[in-house]
């Protein structure tokens, strides 16, 4: 969601306010200031001056009152403030339309799925006790077979965050084979971190007795690592001032949570981040163009009902494009079931309706956009990504 616009007009509400602020307290100052001279005077006053000597001071304080501060100075500092922030209170109501139903599309939701995502989501959250809650008042008592797996999973996370790598590793030795065939090195890492751990907090002698045991192993696969790890025993006690303090770094213990949060999650089937959280964040972000569209769709509710692809593209951004998406360098849309990606004889690709319309539905060749070659449709090949 674009939201620069709201944020100038906060910084414009700030600018007024702190200007209006500061001119108030420096009136209010001065004015002390002038008040408290006019005491004085009258306090040091002789008894023998008159009444009259007392109200020219008093007029006095009055005219400099005048002068120090204008009530339509005040006033306008604080007119300005006002506008402004009736500017921004419009810029919110503009930006966040409360009215999100008019986006809202008449879909036959699979209830089932969505609890089912939904138990997901608060089990894999670590919210164990609202996660069986929910699944209990929705008859989804089928779904907790997912909290025992992340039950797990945050018992070695919380043993991480205490220093404490005996879980992981263990964890990590029982998935060995299937760690190999994701490609994954968690539990060389895993052995790297504890190597360190106890260089640093037993002397070279246990570390080099652990390195033997356990690092051995990844030596081929991690030699330029694995030599880095030998050489810091010639630092021992002093690592911090070696060639590698990077080895020492407390953001390795967050990486790693990281690293084996997304590998537990793999094995488990699952994507790394919430499949909820990342539906909700793309339909933020997605939510003020359909806004934009129905305002000008309305009265054709029901061809937005029945319409199953969208008239404007909706950007939602790299960190939600999770298949390789195709568009037609001639129709400039987006390749769908019904409209394919076609591979012609030339090598070049098109959609499948931008080359039934060049070829007149398949009738006659027709020459590619993009080169020399003649083609003909049915010689067309449908792209798999």
């Amino acid at each position: 969601m674009e939201l620069k616009t709201v944020k100038d007009a906060f910084d414009h509400v700030t600018k007024k306010q702190k200007l209006c602020s500061s001119k108030c307290h420096e009136a209010i100052e001065q004015i002390g200031e002038e008040i408290e001279q006019a005491i004085v005077k009258l306090q040091t006053a002789d008894a023998t001056v008159s009444l009259h000597d007392h109200k020219s001071v008093l007029a006095e304080l009055k005219t400099k009152l005048k002068d120090i501060a204008p009530l339509s100075q005040l006033e306008g500092t604080q007119k300005e403030l006002n506008v402004a922030l009736s500017k921004y209170t419009k810029q919110l109501e503009k930006s966040f339309n409360p009215d999100i139903s008019k986006a809202y599309r008449n879909v036959d939701f699979d209830i089932h799925t969505v609890d089912q995502i939904i138990a997901n989501h608060l089990y894999r959250q670590g919210m164990f006790d609202i996660g069986d809650c929910f699944t209990n008042e929705a008859g989804e008592q089928e779904a907790s077979a997912m909290k025992s797996p992340f039950i797990e999973m945050y018992r070695i996370l919380e043993a991480i965050k205490s220093r404490d790598l005996d879980p992981a590793l263990k964890w990590a030795a029982d998935n060995r084979e299937k760690l190999k065939q994701n490609g994954s090195d968690l539990e060389f890492k895993l052995h790297r971190l504890q190597y360190v751990e106890i260089l640093k907090k037993q002397g070279k002698e246990e570390a080099l007795k652990y390195a033997r045991t356990f690092l051995s192993p990844f030596g081929v696969a991690h030699e330029p690592e694995f030599q880095k790890l030998i050489a810091c025993l010639l630092w021992a006690g002093k690592l911090d001032s070696s060639p590698y303090p990077d080895l020492l770094s407390p953001a390795n213990w967050d990486k790693l949570s990281e690293e084996l949060t997304r590998q537990f999650c793999n094995l488990l089937g699952q994507s790394f981040e919430s499949p909820l959280s990342v539906t909700i964040a793309a339909g933020v972000q997605g939510l003020p163009t359909l806004l934009k569209l129905m305002s000008v769709m309305t009265g054709k509710k029901q061809e937005w009902q029945t319409m199953k692809q969208m008239p404007v593209p909706v950007d939602l951004g790299r960190e939600f494009q999770f298949h390789t998406i195709f568009v037609c360098p001639v129709s400039r849309d987006q390749a769908t079931e019904e409209n394919p990606p076609m591979l012609m004889s030339c090598g070049h690709v098109l959609c499948k309706q931008s080359i039934m319309k060049l070829s007149k539905s398949s009738t006659k060749s027709f020459k590619c956009p993009y080169c020399p070659t003649e083609i003909d449709a049915p010689q067309c090949r449908q792209l798999y990504f």
